[in-house]
């Protein structure tokens, strides 16, 4: 499955409407249809041979493939730049079945200290127990990314933007360590969205989103996609047909749905969390603001060189403790408490309380979790209502 060289002139909401979908389609529907089958037939055993010996392109079982899923994929694959992708049940189904197929006993990988905290769960704590072994290094320390590099080293890992705090890799760099060490590179984009970021486009070997977030856009499905080159992903799909961490039919409708409008969502999306960023930035009652869209921010000029814009989470610390945290949280109308972003809908939480409740303060902090931290996924809301809203809750707090 490759992109057509005519889409890659094309601009993104263009891609998202129209990539990877014909014309007409199925009883000229205008909308992708669902197939919503666990199985296909043949029409005779010499079809069934044309297929198994690819002389003919068809599915054959839904754990190998549907043909509204093959139309996300197509969709993705065109707005990452990617030669081809694949769609999993949900995005750390897509990350876990990925390092399973590029690693194996023996290997080591090298993770930044703040990719997302299951994917890090993953690597120490299932991966060890088969024999691979992994480094953690500062986000954005590049000599000690370079340093922690074994000759078993087969991947460097880092999420960008970073979740919670919006920290932003140089994929220059980071690309160039990992060809200079032939160790194979992988981001997790689902903070940016190819909207905003492509990192295929700097060298990066493979991408990965949680569909669930922005591609879905309307927090109604679960998904995830791994993108890259068509020999990396097949040995990905060859695995993904014994493991059947597989995204269902519907699922991938939901998904080429949501991605239609992908461009304005994230246009509108990255203008608020930057109005809001900017309210918060200098407010009496914050102490600091992690957005890459502010100059503040340590990496802003790598984002301002990398991406088209910001993203759509505003992370923010009050004065004060968790309680005085929650009173902000619990003073505003508009976003709702849950976990999650990335749909049209404002969400807002603490992550001392949402993802990490279960340790102690100080366990927080050693994972650099602080108790005061707020972290606002901004919806497709006027960016006036949000900013009132909030202030008016930390007047309150």
């Amino acid at each position: 499955m490759t992109t057509d060289k005519d889409e890659k002139r094309r601009g993104p909401s263009t891609l998202a409407v129209h990539a990877g979908e014909s014309h007409p389609k199925p009883g000229n529907s205008l909308a992708t249809p669902i197939i919503q089958t666990a199985t296909f037939t043949f029409a005779n055993t010499q079809e069934l041979s044309d297929h198994f010996e690819r002389r003919i392109e068809r599915e054959e079982y839904g754990r190998y493939g549907n043909p509204t899923q093959r139309i996300a994929e197509v969709k993705l694959a065109a707005l990452d730049s990617a030669e081809d992708a694949l769609l999993f049940g949900s995005g750390m189904a897509a990350m876990t079945t990925t390092l399973f197929a590029v690693l194996s006993r023996g290997a080591h990988v090298v993770v930044t200290d703040d990719s997302y905290r299951r994917t890090r769960q993953f690597l120490n704590q299932v991966l060890h127990r088969f024999g691979i072994e992994v480094s953690t290094v500062p986000a954005g320390d590049y000599d000690a990314m370079n340093d922690a590099i074994r000759p078993t080293t087969r991947v460097l890992l880092s999420e960008s933007p970073t979740n919670p705090y919006n920290r932003v890799l140089d994929l220059e760099r980071f690309v160039e360590i990992g060809r200079r060490h032939r160790v194979k590179t992988i981001i997790d984009a689902t903070f940016a969205t190819p909207y905003n970021q492509r990192p295929l486009e700097f060298g990066v070997d493979l991408v990965m989103h949680s569909a669930t977030k922005y591609l879905g856009g309307h927090n109604d499905l679960l998904a995830g996609v791994v993108l890259g080159s068509a020999d990396l992903v097949d040995g990905i799909r060859s695995l993904q047909a014994v493991t059947g961490g597989v995204v269902d039919p519907f699922a991938a409708y939901l998904l080429i749905r949501g991605l239609k409008t992908l461009a304005l969502r994230i246009e509108r999306q990255n203008a608020n969390a930057q109005a809001l960023a900017e309210f918060l930035d200098g407010h009496a009652k914050v102490e600091a603001v992690h957005y890459a869209g502010l100059a503040s921010h340590p990496q802003h000029d790598i984002a301002r060189r990398q991406m088209r814009g910001f993203g759509g989470v505003v992370s923010f610390e009050v004065k004060g403790d968790l309680s005085a945290a929650t009173r902000v949280v619990d003073g505003c109308t508009i976003p709702q408490i849950a976990p999650s972003l990335g749909g049209v809908e404002s969400l807002i939480e603490q992550p001392a309380l949402m993802s990490f409740y279960e340790l102690t303060t100080e366990e927080r902090l050693q994972v650099g979790i602080k108790d005061n931290l707020i972290r606002y996924s901004v919806g497709i809301d006027d960016s006036a209502d949000l900013i009132d809203d909030l202030a008016a809750s930390l007047a309150k707090a």
